[in-house]
Parts: C-alpha cells; structure tokens; sequence
C-alpha cells in the first residue's frame, strides 16, 4: 500500500528525496517509479491526484522534474514526465473499464509503467492525422495493425497506450486509444538504437494483428485527440519547466568551474569575455523565467493549448543555447564521463518530442488574434 504523500511543496520534496533515496543508482527507472509509487508521490502528482480524467499540474510536476533531473538522466526524467502528464490522464478517462483501472491503479502504485505510444511509422513525427496503425473495432474485440517509433517506456511498459485510427477519413474524430499489453500475441518491441536518453526505454512497436477485448479501448471512440490535444499541452508546460531547471542546473555548475579554473594568473570568471558570454545565458534564463511566470500565475482553466506551444517553441531555442554555451565555456571539463557534452545533444529533443518547433509555431500562428489580444 503506497505511503500517503503530502501535496503541499515541501511536503512533496520531502517524499520525493525519500524515494530517491531509497531507489538505487541513477537510470534504473523502474526501481526509482517503484519508489515513487511506493511513497504516494505518483499518486499525488496523477490526473489531479484524486479527481481522474482532469488534466496534471504543471506546477507540481515541476517539483518532481526538478528533483529527478538533479539526480537522474535526462531519460528517466523524461519517463516519468511523459507518464504522468499525458498517458495516466488519458488512462484515466477510461476508467469504466476494469482492464483500464486494472493498469491505472498499478501504475500509479508504482508496479507497472506506461508508454504512450502515438509517433506513427507511416506518417511525420507531428503529423498525427496522417497516422497507419489501424484499429478495427468489433463488437467483443479490437484487432490493431500498425506501428509506431521512438516511444518512450516502450521496452520497459507493460502496456502502450496506442493511438489509432477507426476510420479512414482525414478528421480528428477518426482516432481511439487503445490499452495494448506489450506481451501480447503479435506485438514486437524493438529497443532504438541509441545511447542517448538512458533510462527513457525508448524503442519502436509493431502490431500484427493483435487482438485484445473491446474492453481495452480507452474512452469514447472519436475522442482520442482531442483528449491527446488537452494533455499533450500539459506535458509541453511541464518540460518548459523542466528546461528552465536544467539551465540553472547547468549554469550552477558552469559558474562553479569557470571560477576555480586558472587563466592568466586568475580565474576564468574574472576573464571579461567569458563574463559576457556568462551574462548573456542568465539573460537567456531571466527569459525563460518570465514565461514560466505566465505559466505559473493562472489556474488551470486558464492554461490554454496554445501556452503550451508558446512555451515549448521558446524555451527549446533558450535551453539549447544555454547548454551550448556552457559547453564551451567548460571546455574540456564538459567531454568528461559526467560532463554536459551529451546533454547539449539531447537538449535538440525539445525541438523535436511532444510536437516539432515548425509545427508548435504553425499552431501559434492560427491563434494569432488571440495571442495579442492577451498580450495587451
């Protein structure tokens, strides 16, 4: 029976730091989920941990991202961050069924992990329109044919929650999730290959014919993106804040180095070049702290869909500047075993993951009336 964690922010921190420190060495992400469960902290942070099938707090999550991110791999964070802001609500929008609840209650007990398993093999990666896997609903069963790439928690969930269309008609009311078990008879689970991310268990689906009850069908068909388009944008305010921790993180660590570094008979920080190019990513930083200002100071219900590409379109081009910087200013100390060197890499994902950049500005741009009417 999982402990009962407090929702209040230092409570929060308080049973976080107590399942990180009972969840062993970094990057076991099912050991660390385990704990987390274990402590209630997933229930706490779930689809507004009492009420299912509402959408996650940004805020609260960025209590948890924050912390993981401080002790974990950016893979691990991003595991946990995609489970709790997208896949458990929509999970928990089909709780009427007792395979769905089945799954739901275990992961939030930390016993079981979820993948969401959207990113389609025969379409573009933002392209969910355009998506091939099938699903053909009978009256008892689904039959699912199809794949999907670059999933995260695919080779360590024991079920997927998988986007995929009902009908063949290019229309937002054509898609239904579906509650797949990985083990299932004809699912193949293919880990990518790829050394970044540790400890994400990112990996490509297929389905063959794989045949689960009706009862696995997650929510009303016709309903799959639109309830994708309300989470999705939880997710992509809760990485904004995930970002501006990693650049504190980094530049914490960037400040320390360059003032104990030799240079000249001083230090690096006394260099006035250096200083600048510092000068400028605290810049960068204040920038993303006046976003996520706007993203903390409303309600729920005042987050809109298109915050969430705002926020995600700025602070991928403000934390893969950031990072890069730091990189150089770092030097050598950066290409170490536990330098930044890799982070500057998989900081390109918040360009890419949760809805390219090209794609969250085309999405801005067809609210444009709204955005300046909010500006002023």
């Amino acid at each position: 029976m999982p402990e009962a964690a407090a929702t209040d922010r230092t409570g929060l921190r308080t049973s976080i730091a107590s399942a990180l420190d009972r969840a062993g060495a970094p990057g076991d992400t099912a050991a660390l989920w385990r704990e987390l469960g274990r402590a209630g902290v997933l229930r706490a942070l779930g689809p507004s941990g009492t009420t299912p099938g509402r959408a996650a707090d940004p805020l609260a999550l960025e209590v948890l991202l924050t912390e993981l991110d401080a002790r974990h791999p950016t893979g691990t964070v991003l595991s946990a961050c995609v489970q709790l802001a997208t896949a458990l609500p929509i999970l928990a929008e089909g709780l009427d069924s007792d395979p769905v609840r089945s799954v739901y209650e275990a992961t939030l007990d930390g016993e079981a992990q979820l993948a969401l398993a959207t990113t389609d093999s025969g379409a573009g990666g933002s392209d969910l329109m355009e998506a091939t896997t099938v699903a053909e609903l009978g009256e008892d069963q689904v039959v699912l044919n199809g794949g999907k790439r670059w999933i995260t928690n695919a080779t360590t969930a024991g079920h997927a929650l998988v986007l995929a269309r009902h009908r063949p008609a290019r229309h937002f009311t054509s898609f239904v999730w579906v509650l797949v078990p990985t083990d299932a008879a004809g699912v193949t689970v293919e880990p990518t290959t790829t050394r970044l991310f540790l400890g994400s268990g990112v990996g490509n689906l297929r389905f063959d014919g794989v045949t689960v009850g009706r009862d696995h069908v997650v929510g009303r068909p016709g309903r799959a993106l639109p309830s994708f388009a309300r989470h999705i944008g939880t997710e992509r305010l809760a990485s904004a804040l995930w970002a501006r921790a990693i650049c504190r993180r980094v530049l914490d660590r960037t400040r320390e180095q360059l003032a104990g570094h030799p240079l000249h008979g001083r230090t690096a920080w006394d260099n006035d070049a250096v200083r600048a190019r510092f000068a400028k990513c605290l810049v960068e930083l204040r920038r993303m702290d006046a976003l996520c200002a706007t993203i903390q100071g409303g309600p729920d219900e005042q987050r809109t869909a298109v915050d969430g590409m705002i926020a995600k379109a700025a602070v991928a081009e403000s934390l893969q500047y950031v990072v890069g910087e730091c990189v150089q200013l770092q030097g050598a100390a950066a290409f170490a075993d536990d330098g930044i060197a890799h982070l500057h890499t998989e900081a390109a994902a918040w360009s890419i993951a949760g809805g390219a950049t090209g794609a969250m500005l085309a999405g801005v741009a067809d609210h444009a009336a709204d955005v300046l009417k909010a500006s002023r």
